[in-house]
């Protein structure tokens, strides 16, 4: 019999279906991943459909939305009793776009909601950057800001993927400033962040947030989420233990799940032991 040490006890938060036109499998693959992995569950984030074709090219359409509840509807159903499949959304924060979301979060069940700004996304780059990669960078951790304060989401993304646009660029020193303002804004909130490893394969590579950002998260006693931001698969829970070693070196005893849009605490020992106790295979 297993002990507690050894049951699936978190999940993995962050990953998307074909459906956002730039990931690959059904949610079931993943779900299989996560049993492997020694996960409770998954929860299903694909990128929410935006109105008046918004970077139509790398997210569901409105009217594909309803399939997007079946997918998920269905691998819960055909995995049940192995392993959770929850509904989940990644939804794009962008100035005016408030109304549609709100409405939106509505018309489902949602375990989690989260809040992104994508600055690489076209429309973001041209309402926004203005040629000086920098400003732009410091405008990006204020807008991360603003998305919390719209009360409309449970955590926000890869916090600092603002790095990977121009990577050659990136100095944090030159935006710790405005980090920091945005983070005491964002504590006053209570919303979660995420760790994302899915930065250790991008152009910066290194989770989002990095060390130092992740830092200053621990100082203000913001709750953390690690997520893998699957588009594959193979992905699900990939490089957890690093992540979750990252999170104690930044002094963080506790890591986040969210279920029925309530954040809940685990040790992060305790997570850690529950993923060593699993064979992989």
């Amino acid at each position: 019999m297993a002990t507690d040490d050894q049951k699936p006890i978190y999940y993995d938060s962050h990953m998307h279906t074909p459906l956002c036109k730039h990931a690959f499998g059904q949610p079931t693959a993943y779900g299989r991943t996560a049993m492997r992995r020694g996960l409770r569950g998954i929860v299903m984030t694909c990128h929410s459909p935006m109105p008046g074709g918004f970077s139509a090219s790398v997210r569901m359409a409105p009217e594909e939305f309803p399939e997007y509840l079946g997918l998920v509807e269905s691998a819960a159903e055909q995995l049940e009793g192995q392993v959770e499949i929850k509904l989940g959304l990644e939804s794009d924060w962008f100035p005016g776009m408030e109304g549609w979301l709100r409405e939106l979060h509505g018309r489902a069940d949602f375990h989690y909601i989260l809040g992104s700004v994508h600055p690489f996304l076209p429309e973001y780059k041209d309402a926004f950057y203005e040629g000086d990669p920098v400003a732009f960078q410091r405008g990006y951790f204020a807008h991360l800001a603003d998305a919390a304060e719209t009360g409309l989401f449970d955590c926000l993304s890869h916090p600092d993927i603002v790095k990977v646009m121009v990577a050659s660029s990136w100095d944090f020193r030159l935006v710790e400033s405005a980090v920091a303002a945005a983070l005491d804004r964002i504590a006053a909130t209570g919303i979660a962040m995420e760790l994302n490893t899915s930065g250790v394969n991008k152009s910066y590579p290194e989770m989002n947030p990095g060390p130092e950002m992740l830092g200053m998260i621990a100082a203000r006693g913001i709750p953390m989420v690690v997520s893998s931001d699957s588009h594959r698969p193979e992905r699900v829970g990939a490089d957890f233990g690093a992540a979750l070693a990252m999170l104690e070196d930044a002094g963080i005893e506790e890591v986040s799940y969210f279920h029925e849009r309530r954040r809940h605490g685990l040790p992060v020992a305790r997570v850690r032991d529950s993923l060593r106790a699993t064979v992989p295979n």
